[in-house]
């Protein structure tokens, strides 16, 4: 046979087992990976190894005859033991699915129904077996809901023995905190027995609330230091400290609530409510240091703080609602990063509080405060910024703060657990100094109120002295402990009798201190002057500029047995006689202005006319819806010729809002012969 033919034979046997090898490997069946469990009973059996896995969506995924071959149509094997952002496809937002072919085979004897326990899957999910929908967790789009955090889920599958577990997984986008390797199962879901799995969820769970202790200590801790805060605040609100306490330790508990207690809020929910509420622990954290460092004696300080606290809650109420918002939306991620920047950078406030503080001489008190809160400032500020677009700039040592340092009966430390922990105890120890040393001042301040008490009952005769001709009454009723009124009746001689009655501008302590300023000014004056325009042409010199900008008004009566009456007034209400105003001409106050000089009256007495003096506590009295007595009341009250007691009880009733004090004059009828002849007997 020629060459050239043998040739030919041989590559035409060669094409034709080449086209019959080809068509063998066309007619059988592709292979698709199946994980078998054999002896499936008491135990558990994790579904480990590869999974199935394609991003988007599509219904027919789910179907158990569908092909789902590595590399076929865009499936590809990945594992169940971390996310996919870490397998391929970093800050992947939106729909994937997972698949996993089973062989079941139970052990003898062996409950015939199977459960399935999911560990952790970002974010919503639906399952199918067998292309049956038989299980979801959370609510996929368009109305997406899904919950952080919560525990492991269980799904009973039924008798389930040969099939396909399908996965449909929608991951929301991601916040500006959010890293890239987020997405999809964490932790390989278990199959078991309903009792197998029911044991398991009962483990994970008592060890999750075992890691848990020291925080809910410690969160235990904040609640009861904020219902005795509060209870504090409401004995005395005058006192910022107790408040922004309360504040502090209400807000941190709250955000561990929300955090990590496993309730049923969505994350939209838990995102809106929680910056707002970790904005709130900023601020009052602020104002805790501002006062404990008693740095609100600065009042430019103070406003900063109030501005920046205002920003603040604004910043991260508005963050908390952009962040619950459509995150795939640009206007909402660039909202997102301004506020997140803005308040980011705020909470570097305490630094520049500590700052100030440093400034200054600080107590062992105060020093713990400002160690531990620059620390925690510190921490959390570096914590925080270095996780935002991390995805970005592929920072991680922010998350270094998150290493556990050392654990105790399962409970993970970390920098900063240990440094929150630090501030909140530091900040009990220095608000209990503070209240201590807050009660020490209340007490002395109490004292300083009786001793001006006792003071101005030495100035404020309680025993009135006899005026010849005249029956006399008082009543003095200050609006607070000490008040700003004052009168004073000396005997001139056997028949005349000086009276003055006046009323310092302000209130409480100070107006009382000037008060013991002007009878001492007057007792002194009144043994070289008599006349009652020149008692008061004479105070006025004596008091220019030792009243510290403020003024008294004055009105002063020199009276005899007669009824002989002259009066001077120093910008005082004009009195009563009887139920009539007596005109006196207008004047200035004493203390503002030297060289004045009082003129006098003279007007008579008639027997059993009522002189009435009072200061403007009476005319001034204001009921709870506002009204003022008024004229025309104070009138009608003068005109039944009331003791001074009846006319101020009057006023208090109506609702006393000054210092009140009434003196009434009542000019005695001329006693007959018969009259003395009865006395004299």
């Amino acid at each position: 046979m020629p060459l050239r033919r043998v040739r030919l034979l041989v590559l035409l046997w060669f094409v034709g087992a080449g086209v019959s090898l080809a068509a063998v490997q066309l007619a059988q069946p592709v292979t698709q990976p199946v994980l078998s469990i054999a002896g499936l009973g008491k135990g558990l059996a994790p579904l480990d190894g590869p999974w199935q896995f394609h991003i988007g969506d599509d219904p027919g995924w789910a179907a158990p005859d569908l092909n789902d071959t590595t590399g076929q149509a865009g499936w590809e094997a990945i594992r169940a033991t971390d996310p996919w952002g870490m397998q391929g496809h970093p800050s992947y937002t939106g729909y994937a699915w997972y698949r996993r072919r089973l062989h079941i085979e139970q052990a003898p004897g062996a409950s015939p129904d199977t459960a399935l326990m999911i560990l952790r899957i970002d974010d919503a999910y639906e399952l199918y077996w067998n292309g049956i929908l038989v299980g979801k967790n959370g609510k996929l789009p368009p109305d997406p809901v899904f919950y952080y955090p919560q525990p492991p889920q269980t799904f009973g599958l039924g008798p389930i023995r040969d099939g396909v577990l399908a996965i449909r997984v929608w991951k929301g986008p991601l916040n500006s905190f959010d890293s890239s390797e987020m997405g999809g199962l964490y932790d390989a879901p278990v199959v078991g027995s309903p009792t197998a799995i029911a044991s398991r969820q009962a483990e994970l769970n008592y060890n999750w609330l075992r890691r848990n202790q020291f925080n809910y200590g410690l969160q235990a801790l904040y609640a009861l230091v904020t219902v005795l805060s509060l209870l504090t605040w409401l004995r005395n609100r005058t006192q910022p400290v107790p408040f922004w306490m309360a504040v502090y330790s209400f807000s941190a508990v709250m955000a561990k609530v929300l955090a990590e207690s496993r309730l049923l809020i969505s994350y939209d929910g838990v995102l809106a409510w929680m910056q707002p509420l970790l904005g709130l622990q900023d601020i009052s954290v602020w104002f805790l240091l501002l006062y404990l460092l008693q740095l609100n004696e600065r009042r430019g300080l103070t406003r900063w703080t109030r501005l920046v606290a205002i920003v603040q809650i604004v910043a991260t109420s508005l963050d908390g609602v952009v962040t619950a918002l459509d995150g795939s939306k640009p206007w909402v991620s660039g909202g997102d990063a301004i506020l997140t920047t803005v308040s980011t950078t705020l909470e570097i406030f305490p630094l520049v509080l500590v700052g100030f503080a440093l400034r200054r001489r600080l107590d062992a008190t105060r020093w713990p405060v400002a160690i531990a809160a620059f620390l925690t400032g510190m921490i959390q500020t570096v914590r925080v910024a270095s996780i935002q677009g991390s995805r970005f700039t592929n920072w991680s040592f922010g998350n270094s703060l998150d290493t556990t340092l050392f654990t105790i009966n399962g409970n993970s430390f970390t920098v900063e657990i240990l440094a929150n922990a630090l501030l909140l105890l530091t900040i009990i120890y220095a608000v209990f100094r503070f209240q201590q040393e807050s009660n020490t001042r209340r007490l002395q301040l109490e004292q300083e109120f009786a001793q001006a008490r006792e003071l101005q009952h030495v100035l404020i005769p309680d025993a009135l002295p006899a005026i010849p001709g005249f029956t006399l009454t008082s009543a003095y009723k200050p609006a607070l402990e000490v008040g700003g009124d004052f009168f004073q009746v000396i005997a001139v001689d056997e028949e005349q009798t000086l009276i003055i009655l006046g009323d310092v501008s302000g209130k409480g302590l100070k107006a009382s201190m000037a008060v013991s300023l002007i009878v001492g000014t007057v007792r002194t004056l009144t043994m070289s002057v008599c006349g009652p325009a020149e008692l008061l042409t004479a105070l006025n010199q004596q008091l220019l500029g030792r009243l510290q900008g403020g003024f008294a008004t004055a009105i002063a009566i020199l009276i005899d047995a007669h009824g002989r009456c002259t009066m001077a007034s120093a910008g005082h209400t004009p009195p009563f006689i009887n139920g009539s105003e007596f005109d006196l001409p207008g004047s200035l106050p004493l203390g503002l202005a030297p060289e004045i000089v009082y003129d006098e009256l003279t007007t008579h007495i008639n027997a059993t006319d009522q002189l009435s003096l009072y200061t403007d506590g009476l005319l001034e009295a204001r009921s709870p819806s506002g009204e003022l007595y008024s004229f025309e009341r104070m009138q009608a009250l003068f005109a039944t010729r009331p003791t001074a007691e009846q006319a101020t009880a009057a006023a208090v009733a109506f609702g006393q809002d000054d210092d009140i004090t009434v003196l009434t004059l009542t000019r005695l009828a001329p006693m007959t012969q018969v009259d003395l002849s009865l006395a004299l007997a």
